[in-house]
């Protein structure tokens, strides 16, 4: 147990850096660079999943289904054996989605949670955090959501921590220096917004 409350994770996000656990559970404090961030006036949808996006075939919800969103995500995957997410930190994610900072868009297929991801949303940023699909495009489905919502809310910085696989690369994520993260952010927090 690291001692670490909801509280102390908002201070982090705002200075910039965010937590992971390592193999152990502990969590630990990160801040990468260069950092990779999402810029929400690039954003680019490629084609098939336009289509897809437009034929209803998920559900889009937020916020109904928060803590399986996070055990999804941080469930084993085929490609490694582990997860940066640990049950201390589904407790404090928890925690901050039910103070209002903490949100998940979540894909729904014939009553089933097939996709979705979350992150924390202080002010103009959002840091998203993790996603994980049991249906293809399915959370892709989700992130194209959240991005409408996060403009529609007047946010302005969509943090990616990471560039982890090629496939965010398709939507326009770049990764920027730290320096230029700190501005991007310190204008960020200036900003009111409405998720």
């Amino acid at each position: 147990m690291n001692g670490l409350t909801p509280q102390m994770l908002l201070m982090g996000y705002c200075q910039g850096v965010f937590p992971m656990a390592d193999e152990a559970g502990n969590i630990q404090w990160y801040d990468a660079n260069p950092r990779a961030i999402i810029p929400l006036d690039a954003f680019h949808v490629p084609r098939r999943l336009a289509r897809t996006v437009r034929s209803g075939r998920f559900e889009v919800r937020v916020d109904t289904a928060f803590a399986e969103v996070m055990a999804a995500c941080a469930a084993p995957r085929y490609d490694d054996g582990g997860s940066w997410i640990s049950a201390e930190m589904i407790d404090l994610f928890t925690e901050l989605h039910r103070l209002g900072f903490a949100h998940s868009v979540e894909a729904w297929r014939e009553g089933r949670l097939v996709g979705g991801l979350y992150g924390v949303a202080i002010r103009g940023l959002f840091a998203g955090e993790s996603m994980f699909s049991h249906e293809r495009d399915s959370s892709k489905v989700a992130l194209v959501h959240l991005v409408e919502r996060l403009r529609r809310g007047g946010f302005t910085l969509l943090d990616s921590q990471y560039i982890v696989g090629e496939h965010m690369v398709q939507f326009g994520t770049i990764e920027i220096p730290r320096a230029e993260y700190q501005q991007r952010l310190a204008h960020a927090l200036t900003v009111e917004t409405m998720f």
